[in-house]
């Protein structure tokens, strides 16, 4: 075995990289791919210089053992993408302390209200249109306001 891993050498880790990172297609975890970046590391440095099989296999731990904390910086979700659009899927909570302008009375404590192109229930106290408004509160697609 020590023969054929010394007769072969440098194809050995280019081999063994690709086969790593083929399991990975097949069996997706991220985890194998930077095993086999590792392997194709070794064996492309050992293209360029002659190394013995026990120093390729210390540079494979190596590399190895780094590709972990690359691999857990790369994955780590970026904050910035969150806070960029943080009512993305919360549209309502965007509304709250807004205040608006009545287009329709509030009549019975329930009205509507028109905020852009939707048209929201809104509950309160009774208000004639064209008074200013505050969204003081939202359960789901339902608003409390108050006079602002």
């Amino acid at each position: 075995m020590t023969d054929m891993f010394v007769s072969l050498g440098t194809w050995n880790w280019l081999i063994f990289g690709f086969i790593l990172m083929a399991l990975e297609v097949l069996a997706p975890g991220i985890f194998l791919f930077w095993l086999g970046l590792a392997a194709l590391l070794v064996g492309l440095i050992s293209f360029g210089v002659a190394i013995s099989w026990q120093i390729q296999l210390v540079m494979f731990a190596i590399f190895a053992a780094a590709a972990v904390p690359v691999w857990r910086r790369l994955a780590r979700p970026k904050p910035d993408a969150r806070a960029a659009s943080p009512f993305l899927n919360k549209r309502a909570d965007a509304l709250l302390g807004r205040e608006f302008t009545l287009e329709k009375p509030i009549v019975d404590g329930n009205g509507t209200m028109r905020i852009g192109d939707t048209v929201w229930r809104v509950a309160g106290p009774d208000t004639p249109a064209g008074t200013r408004v505050k969204v003081v509160l939202v359960d789901g697609a339902n608003l409390t306001v108050a006079a602002a």
